[in-house]
């Protein structure tokens, strides 16, 4: 997960205002909001949800009653099919609305799950849909909210930009009314207008405070249409994490098969190669004994460095399988082990009251010798810390450097597969690392106890 950070609120452009994203502003959010473009889109949602909102009353509430009424025959249960599937069709549409007035990006729900073909099994398909229920509900409860939010929204707009724009179409009363201007109060003796120059100053500026204040108003207003949006018509949570399991399994098989082709890679490259050059050798050495002794000596010791050699290989990668000092004596002397091969100076410190499962032992383990071999050959630093603490039911792991920073998670990097590789776990790694220096790369892993 890479952050930028530096970016003041008020020099740029929020997400949501389309081109202009990322753009320098001479003027302050507060006072160009009236006239972004997000401000007019969040009105006009709220301009539309009125008349779709009668819409979707009116057909959630007549075909609901319809199919209710009808229960006691047959045909009540296609009519509630029936207007489940109009309510998922207004959900589409709603969707779509918001996504483009409002710029929310709302997945679609899960589709109906038929275990077999044809109209009935349709039918039950429909009925047994939490999604569609959700949707129906939401054709009803969007109604009050959307008379509510409507008359606030345009009456806050249309009173702060007619106050704002007064003096150019006061002179409408004079002429054409018979009045002096906006009258503020009259009975039969007395009558109250906005006729003078400081009258007229201060209904500008109480138009210009209301104006202002109006993109605000509305956009609060259209954070319970994006929060009913979001979670009547979009996938249910228990779909969510579906998709999230099924994707988190992906990654881990792609990792364990990744794993698998760097342990054959690792043996047939190293390990094996010296082991056939050994039986070679320990051979011809057999073939000299009797002719050459000496030169069988020879060999023989150059084979007995070759074992030597394989044997360093073999504890390497045993050791980046699974090191049998983390089995033994855990995170904190299997970490110092692997600080003491790291280039540069680490301080070291690991407060942990009881050790955490294997698999999150060994992730966490993997995750600060990978860090820890970026921080050797990338980062050109002096010395580096590594902080490992419990919070409630979270495992953290930090690891700093003083180098030149402009790690990134988004380049493709080793990074990126450590992120995937935390994600499949419900973990996060968060990287902190402006050009220049320092890094500090936070990874944080659920706590399961051993």
């Amino acid at each position: 997960m890479a952050t930028q950070y530096g970016q003041g609120y008020g020099e740029w452009d929020d997400p949501g205002s389309g081109a202009t994203a990322g753009r320098r502003h001479r003027l302050p959010l507060a006072l160009r909001a009236p006239i972004e473009g997000r401000s007019w889109g969040e009105f006009c949602y709220l301009l539309l949800s009125l008349p779709i909102g009668i819409t979707m009353f009116t057909y959630g509430v007549t075909m609901f009653s319809l199919g209710a009424g009808l229960l006691v025959t047959f045909l009540g249960i296609p009519v509630l099919a029936a207007a489940l599937a109009g309510a998922r069709g207004f959900g589409a549409l709603e969707r779509a609305r918001a996504r483009g007035l409002l710029g929310l990006e709302v997945a679609d729900p899960e589709p109906l799950r038929m275990k077999r073909r044809g109209a009935m099994a349709w039918v039950g398909a429909m009925l047994r849909s939490g999604t569609s229920w959700r949707h129906m509900l939401y054709t009803v409860l969007q109604f009050p909210w959307a008379v509510f939010s409507f008359s606030v929204g345009v009456t806050f707009w249309a009173c702060g930009w007619s106050l704002l724009t007064y003096p150019l179409w006061f002179w409408v009363f004079p002429r054409y009314l018979g009045q002096d201007g906006i009258q503020l109060y009259g009975d039969e003796t007395h009558h109250v207008y906005v006729d003078n120059p400081f009258e007229i100053t201060v209904s500008v500026l109480l138009g210009l405070l209301i104006t202002l204040a109006t993109p605000w108003i509305v956009r609060g207003l259209t954070t319970v249409d994006r929060l009913l949006v979001h979670g009547l018509l979009g996938p249910s949570r228990l779909a969510t994490r579906v998709v999230e399991l099924e994707s988190d399994r992906g990654v881990v098989v792609d990792t364990a098969a990744a794993d698998l082709r760097r342990i054959e890679r690792d043996l047939h490259d190293g390990a094996q190669a010296r082991l056939v050059a050994l039986a070679m050798d320990l051979g011809l050495a057999k073939e000299k004994l009797t002719v050459d002794p000496q030169a069988a000596a020879r060999m023989v010791d150059e084979a007995h460095g070759e074992v030597k050699t394989a044997l360093q290989e073999l504890r390497d990668l045993a050791r980046g399988i699974h090191p049998a000092v983390l089995t033994d004596r855990g995170l904190d002397a299997a970490l110092s082990a692997v600080a003491s091969r790291c280039t540069v100076p680490v301080q070291m410190d690991v407060d942990l009251a009881s050790r955490p499962a294997p698999a999150i032992e060994g992730i966490a383990y993997f995750t600060v010798s990978e860090l820890l071999q970026n921080v050797s050959k990338h980062s050109r630093a002096t010395r580096a810390t590594v902080d490992v603490w419990r919070v409630e039911d979270r495992l953290l792991l930090q690891v700093s450097d003083d180098g030149i920073g402009g790690a990134d998670t988004s380049t493709g990097s080793g990074l990126a597969g450590l992120a995937g590789r935390l994600d499949a776990v419900d973990g996060v790694l968060v990287v902190d690392s402006p050009a220049g220096g320092p890094t500090r790369i936070t990874a944080e892993l659920p706590w399961r106890s051993a």
